[in-house]
């Protein structure tokens, strides 16, 4: 039996194990499914929206991280983030007072910026550890009404996606591999701008998904993370129960991501994508929402639509359409196994 290689397990074999294991109760909306970024639970006049996400890639601003993307997988729901719980695995032999309280002061900066209240976790030192890992825990709330899914997009609808791809593997590369790109003979103003696009144009798609729930109707939503843009689509269309076509020369590729992943042989598209938003609307509503965010100064593109289920999720380059690419790992988890 093979060991599976590094990033998330095969889609299928995750669904499967959700399928046996995962009964759910009569106050459970939304539970673990492929493609939904968090579990919906009724709570009254009121849904609890609950997700979990580890940073585990990255070392570099930790804290902060880890409470700006699992922020955002509450923010796709159309719910605000109010709770967050963290617990922080430390390596023994690197962990000293200072790095600690450095990691604290990180997770209250962001729990400043994103109103959130840091309400529990847990802390320790841990054998066979190379790095630190923050794993958090988000809690939020958003009325029965403005709930938004990963699940709803609908045939005839545009596709939206903000910023640009791959935003997270570019700032991830440029932090974890600045030494070898300079030596390779990046320019290091190029390697600076990748390395503050954690917040510039930011990691947080709070302030987007906020925005067009305002504007709305969103019929779905979805946070492209680990896989890359590429597999972000393949989930919603999973989800949705539809398929995509997608305009490959419409999809804004970050130059200095495509640069860094182009350094060490990565395909932009299946590299991590935090930090752009993925979201679905009838043409009416998507040309409303395309408006507000060039006034906020927000990127925001058409890149496709949504077609019926039978057609598949596919890219269409220089007029011919090919079946999306599938990364069943991440460009970036590839790139750490070889180190």
């Amino acid at each position: 039996m093979r060991n599976l290689p590094v990033g998330k397990l095969r889609a299928e074999f995750l669904q499967a194990l959700f399928d046996k294991y995962a009964p759910l109760d009569e106050r459970v909306v939304i539970g673990p499914k492929i493609g939904e970024d968090a579990a919906v639970i009724e709570m009254g006049d009121r849904y609890l929206v609950a997700t979990t996400d580890p940073i585990t890639f990255a070392t570099d601003e930790i804290g902060w991280y880890a409470l700006q993307v699992n922020a955002n997988d509450l923010a796709v729901r159309g719910a605000r983030p109010r709770w967050f719980l963290a617990t922080l695995l430390l390596p023994e032999q690197a962990t000293t007072d200072s790095s600690v309280e450095q990691i604290f002061s990180q997770l209250g900066r962001a729990c400043e910026e994103l109103e959130v209240s840091l309400v529990g976790g847990h802390t320790e030192v841990t054998h066979g550890l190379g790095r630190p890992i923050v794993v958090g825990t988000m809690l939020g709330e958003v009325s029965r009404d403005r709930l938004v899914t990963t699940g709803g997009a609908q045939v005839g609808d545009l596709l939206l996606l903000t910023k640009g791809v791959p935003l997270e593997g570019a700032a991830i590369i440029a932090r974890e591999k600045e030494a070898e790109l300079v030596r390779r003979g990046v320019p290091a103003a190029l390697i600076e701008r990748a390395r503050n696009f954690l917040h510039w144009p930011g990691i947080s798609v709070v302030p987007e998904a906020r925005l067009a729930c305002e504007l709305g109707p969103v019929t779905a939503m979805h946070d492209p993370t680990e896989g890359g843009i590429a597999t972000a689509l393949s989930e919603l269309a999973e989800a949705s129960q539809v398929g995509l076509r997608v305009e490959r020369e419409r999809l804004p590729l970050l130059p200095e991501g495509e640069r860094l992943c182009r350094e060490f042989g990565l395909d932009p598209l299946g590299t991590i994508a935090s930090g752009s938003l993925l979201l679905t609307l009838a043409p009416a509503d998507a040309a409303r929402v395309l408006r507000a965010c060039a006034q906020e100064g927000i990127d925001c593109a058409c890149v496709g639509r949504v077609v019926p289920r039978a057609d598949g999720v596919t890219l269409v380059e220089g007029g011919r359409s090919r079946p999306m690419p599938t990364f069943p790992q991440d460009e970036i988890a590839r790139l750490f196994g070889k180190s």
